[in-house]
């Protein structure tokens, strides 16, 4: 079997779902700067004017008529793929995974991580899929899986207003359908002066009093702080909101304020979306910068190498949690790992029903839990009833 065409598809169809939910107020690093804090977008979720709503899907066919799949993806990765990554696919076994990725690894000395890497990690996991359907089994199972009989994840919670009243309910609301553990993002940082950083504790403080004690509540700094700021803001609540973990404080390049951070602090420190690779891995880990890893099996070098960093992650017993950019990647990794390893996964409660609009077998949750996919590759298959026209990509 030969891989005969590479091609980049972008979806086009008149509507998307509503989602629920308001524009919300969220730090961005770029804010420490009062330009941009004065002409920053809170970002919303809901559809456009328009209604139009777009995808793009990475498809690969081979000499035998069977076809492997991946999406939605982002633009940036996608056009390196279409531009650089195809050549080294054309005419390739695409059972042969071990060589195709470490082909396309090697073959940029500048491009060892970042979106080049996502590119990568797409490439990676569409192939995945290719040889699920050519065996006729979810990705899971080559994987050596399942481990569970259902996969748990936690709630990310976007477009939610941060308004006391109805942070409050919105966060009660999703422990009612079954979320027992929920993270939330903040709106200011250095930048915002003392005001800011009462607004950041006064956030954590509505949602403990809302949930209750036995509810894990996780906060994400988005790399917007500094060392100083959050130790202040740990030392503010540590003892009353109890978080479950404070997330990418810093940019990741900062390993001296990660190390600094959690070597004095009793909340977890979470990261590793940002890290590529098994090698950014291990320095972080061999560093002791964190307590929970977090690489994205759609960034970090795929699947492939996603099972690999949990390998690592488990020489120094800290749990691989992965980023919620991706789901499908994600959900089968997941499955296919030792829950002491890779307990549970992130789920981004408004956003991945809109990304995965035009898919026909997006799964529901069961409350908290994700039951175990039953169809071949990643089961990605396009619901055509909602796609209006479709553009391979020249």
């Amino acid at each position: 079997m030969k891989i005969t065409d590479v091609r980049i598809v972008t979806l086009i169809g008149q509507e998307r779902p509503a989602v629920i939910g308001d524009p919300q107020p969220q730090l961005n690093p770029i804010h420490l700067y009062a330009h941009d804090r004065e002409t920053r977008r809170y970002p919303s979720l809901r559809a456009p004017a328009s209604g139009r709503h777009e995808a793009i899907y990475l498809m690969l066919r081979t000499d035998t008529g069977l076809e492997g799949c991946y999406g939605p993806i982002d633009e940036l990765p996608a056009t390196i793929i279409h531009r650089s990554l195809r050549g080294f696919l054309i005419g390739e076994d695409p059972l042969a995974g071990e060589l195709q990725w470490d082909r396309m690894q090697r073959s940029d000395r500048h491009a060892r991580s970042g979106h080049y890497m996502m590119a990568l990690s797409i490439v990676d996991n569409a192939l995945w899929d290719l040889r699920g359907r050519h065996f006729d089994v979810p990705v899971y199972r080559l994987l050596g899986g399942p481990t569970r009989p259902h996969v748990e994840a936690y709630a990310t919670m976007l477009a939610v207003s941060h308004e006391s009243e109805a942070l409050a309910a919105e966060a009660r609301r999703v422990l009612e359908i079954g979320f027992d553990a929920q993270k939330y993002f903040f709106a200011y940082g250095p930048g915002d002066g003392r005001q800011g950083m009462a607004r950041n504790v006064q956030l954590a403080r509505d949602l403990r009093e809302a949930v209750g004690p036995g509810v894990d509540l996780m906060f994400d700094a988005f790399s917007g702080w500094d060392r100083d700021y959050a130790r202040r803001w740990i030392d503010e609540v540590a003892s009353d909101v109890r978080p479950s973990w404070l997330e990418e404080p810093f940019m990741p390049e900062q390993t001296a304020a990660y190390a600094a951070l959690r070597g004095a602090t009793p909340v977890r420190i979470a990261a590793g979306e940002h890290l590529f690779t098994r090698w950014e891995a291990d320095r972080y880990l061999r560093g002791g910068l964190v307590d929970v890893l977090q690489c994205d099996p759609e960034w970090c070098g795929g699947i492939s190498e996603f099972v690999r960093i949990a390998t690592v992650a488990s020489l120094y017993d800290i749990p691989l949690i992965p980023h919620g950019h991706t789901f499908y990647a994600s959900l089968h990794a997941v499955a296919a790992l030792p829950p002491e390893i890779a307990p549970r996964m992130e789920f981004i409660l408004n956003l991945q029903p809109v990304r995965h609009h035009f898919d026909r077998n997006f799964p529901t949750p069961d409350g908290n839990r994700f039951a175990l996919p039953t169809l071949p590759g990643f089961g990605i298959e396009i619901d055509e009833t909602k796609v209006v026209t479709s553009r391979a990509w020249d």
